[in-house]
């Protein structure tokens, strides 16, 4: 048994440090920047060492629980675990957490605020990703919105109160059906109530009672994880952000959705899930489709990039829908790589709108003669996006595929029809990925234009993309890595479906 709280230290490590950021002499902003991206990295170490040392890869039971009272009159517990499922999105957060902290370096009105809620989301999403309480989860679900919001309202773009307002106001609105869904399983059936996601996993409801917890929760996951018709807010969410922010909320927050799908709606309440998961299955492959179909009219280069996200979300989706250990793995592959590339494209996409200033593609052109490095950076990961075999995105695609393929659940017929409406979609990504390319860096428009002279991509940048770009082709190469971590624990959830 290890009793060292390594949890707790990673889970508050980030908030309690950067809480010290307003007291840091403020000479200028080199000072803060230094300290936040000191605070990432020793925290990614931190969590790096806890997980090496004290994780065992082929025991898919919680490891490293942590159980302290809190609030005895309500048994609420700061309860923390991790197993398979959540050590991935827990690396990811760290890894993308740190190289938007540097990305963020252009970033100088009020950067001691901007650097604190950076911080403050950290510890949000370790927490989310590392709760074992419902109460907990929600606390941290919570705890992620006013950082993006600030973010969003006083560093964005033009049109930043309006996509913060349209931000706050869906998640909230989703955060209000995961509280009621939250305290109606608590509440439910004993005398005392309990929250605790371990006593929870081996109660049964009334299916009616269990479809309209179900209902609840997915409403609120499907507003993180933009499920049609719940994802307007995101391509103006993202057309305004700052790109630091933009890898964050690509990087980390949509995945919260998901990961909140696999461990409420599929863990708690697997009877809904087996009646809900044909839907889940239409509804994947429609959004892989109309996101797709979306993209290439987007005159906004980020918005273009988020309706591509959109559309990778419905792989999630359907690995989540097929009842598959392939599948969920597939999903799980699909959710840590989507988290590098989503936030690598992001930040192209920031950086040349750094170069240039204009934010709108039929503006731009011929730009691969002045920043060679982020033309052939940025080409590298647009395939990435659309799939290329050797890259993270083929293998993750590929996995749900077979996932969907094999699935005991669905007929032949609904299986064929699925996966030919899924290979559209995948033709379709080329397309946008490929136009977006031809429309930014091909062409004379801006070559010709006086005093065309821009600089190409510093040291700085060029490491946080190569950084990105690495653990994609490693995972493309041998997804292993991630899938190991998450095998096990994908085998216990579909167990109990079949049981």
């Amino acid at each position: 048994m290890n009793y060292f709280p390594w949890l707790t230290l990673i889970v508050v490590f980030p908030i309690a440090a950067g809480s010290l950021i307003f007291f840091l002499p403020h000479r200028g902003n080199k000072v803060t920047r230094g300290y936040t991206i000191y605070i990432c990295v020793l925290e990614l170490l931190l969590t790096t060492y806890a997980f090496c040392y004290n994780f065992q890869l082929d025991d898919p039971l919680i490891q490293l629980a942590e159980d302290y009272k809190w609030i005895t009159f309500f048994e609420f517990d700061w309860r923390l675990g991790i197993d398979g499922l959540s050590i991935g999105p827990i690396l990811l957060t760290g890894f993308i957490t740190t190289l938007a902290t540097l990305a963020a370096r252009p970033v100088t009105l009020n950067s001691r605020l901007f650097h604190f809620l950076m911080l403050a989301m950290y510890s949000g999403q370790i927490g989310l990703f590392s709760s074992r309480d419902l109460l907990l989860f929600f606390i941290m679900w919570e705890l992620e919105l006013i950082p993006v919001y600030l973010l969003l309202s006083v560093w964005g773009g033009k049109k930043r109160l309006y996509s913060a307002t349209k931000f706050i106001l869906y998640t909230a609105g989703g955060s209000v059906f995961l509280l009621i869904g939250v305290l109606g399983i608590g509440l439910y059936g004993s005398n005392e109530p309990t929250l605790n996601l371990e006593t929870l996993v081996n109660r049964s409801y009334p299916v009616a009672l269990e479809i309209i917890f179900y209902i609840g929760f997915f409403i609120a996951f499907a507003v993180k994880l933009p499920i049609i018709p719940f994802h307007t807010w995101l391509p103006d969410t993202h057309g305004e952000a700052h790109y630091s922010t933009c890898m964050l909320l690509a990087g980390i927050l949509l995945k919260m959705g998901a990961y909140g799908l696999i461990r409420i709606n599929m863990e708690l309440l697997p009877h809904a899930h087996s009646i809900f998961s044909p839907w889940f299955m239409i509804v994947g492959t429609v959004q892989i489709i109309y996101a797709a179909s979306t993209s290439p009219g987007q005159r906004n280069l980020k918005k273009r990039i988020a309706y591509s996200s959109v559309s990778h979300m419905g792989f999630i989706i359907l690995g989540i829908g097929s009842i598959t250990d392939t599948g969920l793995n597939g999903a799980v592959l699909q959710i840590i790589s989507h988290g590098l590339i989503s936030a690598a494209l992001f930040f192209l996409a920031g950086t040349s709108y750094d170069r240039i200033r204009f934010a709108y593609l039929d503006e731009m052109g011929g730009l691969a003669i002045p920043i060679p490095k982020i033309f052939t950076l940025f080409s590298i990961l647009s395939m990435a996006s659309l799939a290329l075999p050797g890259m993270s995105g083929f293998v993750a695609e590929l996995i749900v595929f077979f996932g969907i393929i094999t699935s005991q659940k669905f007929f032949l017929m609904p299986k064929i029809v699925i996966t030919f409406v899924m290979a559209i979609g995948m033709i379709l990504t080329p397309i946008y990925s490929l136009s977006l390319l031809r429309q930014m860096f091909y062409g004379y428009k801006l070559f010709n234009a006086p005093n065309s002279y821009f600089f190409d991509s510093g040291p700085r940048e060029l490491f946080v993309l190569i950084s990105i770009l690495l653990p994609v082709i490693g995972i493309g190469i041998y997804p292993d890595f991630v899938l190991s971590l998450s095998a096990d624990k994908a085998e216990a959830i579909i167990s109990n479906f079949f049981l």
